[in-house]
């Protein structure tokens, strides 16, 4: 009688430090995809995937491309979404973090859907449970995700956890880092939240049971530690696993703007990955209703069990390309190729005596009255006929690098929601030195697109 078949699972993420740890516990009996920007472009495995083997394969994987999503994720019955774009991989990047999760989002719910998976399981974050409460941009960032990711038909389990005490993870390593670096601990009043922190092993188990568990499917699942601690109490058990002695002095008056700055300096990590953790903190997130851990008999790890394990800087890895994402209001009764035939339309407008737009076809050349060659060329391509998006291109121009490695486009692209465009350049190489680019024509670049978002805007 033959073998049934193991369980293939497709993990986006799978370079961070929940998906590593997650792919190395199901290695042992199912088959493991591990999306990756970096792997190589032939498959790297080590198992026989034509024969079915359990093990890993490594598959080059650019979230940012629906294509190459879709490609895949052929094949796998569910599909593990473990992306937030905090700490984007671009040189250069001019777009929100909660902009950039909503496109990659949805970018892989598209997929999913083609590629015929049956599951989605996403770890997102806790959140409050009080309707007056006003999320902060990051926790709302979270539930757009895990609304998008079931926009198009795949059930998606979610799963809500508080801070992950793992190695690599972002939250736990500000903490370490202000507990290493400061003799005295200048508490501002977010610090006094209360949080429910899970051991990165408890994440992992509960992952890997809802990968196999059919029943989770299209359930929020909040998940959590047995210790619920505020970020205070947990900075104090840090210091006492480190050794350290440190005073604890609360400061009610520091701004969360100032919080900011100062656990920016001291910790060496940019503002832009520290804003959003400052603000989430502003929300008690404590677990209200446990079924999944009680159904499964997990109460966990405490946080100072974790916590020893766990202690270890986090890396990360960018590339010299340019991406930038803006999101604007929706015309009433215009879709998103509209957008895009208005955007050359708008331009002609805009600055009539210094600005040339020639369209020639599917082809659109951008450039300055008195210069005689283009800026930039680009070219209008369908997308293989998927609703909801129109892109150009970009082909060419005195500001485009000549060979570029990847494939600079511009697409226009609706929400799931139907509410809001996402404008998205991404992949662009200049030929501008580096810092010329990043002083003049992405700035620029920026100030164009909120213009046309204000066009827009007017228009609804």
């Amino acid at each position: 009688m033959k073998a049934p078949r193991p369980l293939r699972v497709a993990i986006a993420g799978a370079s961070g430090f929940v998906g590593a740890a997650l792919a190395s516990r199901l290695e042992a009996d199912c088959e493991v995809v591990a999306l990756g920007r970096r792997y190589g472009a032939a498959p790297n495995a080590r198992r026989n995937p034509d024969r079915g083997e359990p093990g890993i394969t490594q598959a080059k994987c650019d979230l940012f491309s629906v294509e190459q999503t879709k490609s895949a994720l052929e094949g796998a019955e569910v599909a593990v979404y473990l992306v937030h774009s905090m700490s984007p991989n671009a040189r250069l990047t001019q777009a929100r973090f909660e902009d950039l999760d909503l496109l990659l989002a949805d970018n892989f719910a598209r997929a999913a859907a083609e590629a015929g998976v049956s599951r989605i399981v996403y770890l997102g974050g806790l959140v409050p449970h009080d309707p007056a409460v006003t999320l902060s941009p990051h926790l709302a960032s979270r539930l757009e995700v895990e609304f998008a990711l079931g926009a198009y038909g795949t059930p998606v389990t979610a799963i809500r956890a508080g801070l992950v005490v793992g190695a690599e993870g972002s939250s736990l390593n500000l903490m370490v880092r202000l507990v290493e670096r400061l003799p005295l601990m200048v508490c501002p009043s977010w610090t006094g939240s209360r949080t429910q922190p899970i051991a990165l092993s408890d994440v992992i188990e509960i992952l890997d049971f809802c990968c196999r568990d059919v029943e989770t499917s299209g359930r929020v699942c909040e998940v959590g530690g047995p210790d619920v601690l505020s970020y205070r109490e947990m900075m104090q058990v840090t210091a006492r696993v480190l050794d350290r002695r440190r005073p604890m002095l609360p400061v009610p008056f520091v701004s969360p703007a100032l919080s900011e700055l100062w656990v920016s300096l001291v910790t060496g990590t940019s503002r832009s990955l520290v804003r959003p953790l400052i603000e989430s903190l502003r929300h008690p997130m404590v677990v209200s209703d446990p079924w999944l851990q009680d159904r499964m008999g997990l109460e966990g790890r405490s946080f100072e069990q974790s916590l020893r394990d766990s202690l270890s800087r986090s890396r990360v890895w960018k590339r010299s390309v340019a991406r930038s994402v803006q999101r604007f209001v929706r015309p009433r009764e215009r879709d998103a190729r509209w957008v895009a035939q208005e955007y050359p339309r708008w331009l002609k407008r805009l600055l009539p005596g210094i600005l040339r737009v020639v369209e020639n076809g599917d082809r659109v050349m951008l450039g300055l009255r008195w210069v005689r060659w283009p800026m930039l060329i680009l070219q209008h391509e369908a997308r293989d006929g998927r609703p909801g998006r129109s892109a150009f291109r970009i082909v060419g121009g005195l500001l485009s690098a000549k060979q570029p490695k990847g494939e600079p486009i511009l697409e226009f692209r609706e929400s799931p929601d139907g509410v809001s465009v996402l404008a998205v350049l991404q992949d662009f190489e200049p030929r501008l030195p580096w810092w010329l680019y990043a002083w003049t024509q992405a700035p620029l670049h920026v100030v164009v697109m909120y213009a046309y978002g204000r066009h827009l805007a007017r228009m609804s």
